[in-house]
């Protein structure tokens, strides 16, 4: 299946705001405390925060479009945006998400493939991401496309301390 990419800007604000509301809370809602969930859905998710990624030059968002209808969406960070490894050969994906009523349908795969592209072109080395220890289900994903365990750092959902497994993959 061809997937499509488009390269997010402010007039996507809207319909970005709302696929990463629905995306994260359908992959994590149901384990975490409802009040510190809430809290950091509305902080993480407002349009005002949104928009200010959007604007900045080191943060990259693209809707994957399939089955002629938006299927997901990614972002990507360079330089100062990168949430913690900060390394001028890397590029962080920061968000990578399907659709509920997508998921299944190798498009995770095909969405790296995009990102390893966009890699490539941007000249980095490697590419890095966060996943929640108890993700476990994204954690072999990523592995299985070649992703290696370099670290953790701690990652708050309210005041709920979690853990994140920093994983990584060289592309040149």
């Amino acid at each position: 299946m061809a997937l499509r990419f488009q390269k997010c800007d402010v007039s996507h604000l809207e319909a970005l705001v709302r696929i990463a509301r629905e995306t994260f809370v359908a992959a994590f809602e149901k384990d975490n405390d409802p009040k510190d969930f809430q809290d950091y859905v509305q902080k993480a998710f407002d349009p005002e925060r949104i928009k200010r990624e959007l604007k900045n030059k080191d943060s990259i968002f693209y809707f994957v479009y399939g089955y002629q209808e938006l299927v997901g969406y990614f972002k990507l960070n360079v330089g100062d945006a990168q949430t913690d490894v900060h390394d001028a050969n890397s590029l962080e994906i920061e968000r990578i998400y399907v659709l509920e009523a997508h998921q299944g349908k190798n498009l995770g795969s095909l969405m790296l493939a995009k990102i390893q592209e966009l890699v490539r072109e941007l000249d980095k080395e490697y590419v890095w991401l966060g996943v929640w220890e108890r993700n476990l289900g994204a954690i072999r994903f990523y592995q299985r496309h070649g992703f290696q365990k370099f670290g953790e750092h701690p990652y708050y959902i309210g005041r709920d301390r979690q853990t994140d497994w920093l994983l990584r993959l060289n592309v040149q």
